[in-house]
């Protein structure tokens, strides 16, 4: 499994970004993804996910602002981010539950494969 993200980069509070999750190896249709994010010295922390039958959970500092979706036929994740604020800094990483079929997926632990992260910054 491989999982490449894209889509970061630096904007204003309030501005947005779309990232991208590209999938090889594993459907988005038979697994459990998750986003999850890093700011400097501090522990990675989940950010939204979504099971393979399109259920979506979101952490509550981002519910309402972050929208996680699928592209079936490009097998690619997305995470919309708007109203971003400069605590949404952070690199942001893709992971997969290799856990076929499973209803949900938040902790760390639940995720088997992980992207190498794409790194967004907010200013204020």
């Amino acid at each position: 499994v491989q999982l490449v993200e894209s889509g970061g980069g630096s904007v204003q509070a309030g501005g947005s970004l779309r990232l991208s999750c590209a999938a090889s190896g594993a459907s988005y249709n038979r697994y459990c993804f998750g986003w999850f994010r890093q700011a400097a010295a501090k522990r990675r922390e989940w950010v939204a996910s979504i099971t393979p039958d399109g259920t979506t959970t979101y952490a509550d500092s981002v519910k309402g602002r972050f929208t996680i979706s699928l592209d079936n036929a490009k097998n690619i994740m997305y995470l919309q981010m708007n109203s971003l604020k400069p605590e949404d800094t952070g690199t942001y990483y893709c992971a997969v539950d290799s856990r076929p079929y499973a209803t949900a997926c938040r902790p760390e632990g639940d995720f088997d494969y992980w992207g190498q992260g794409t790194q967004v910054t907010v200013s204020s």
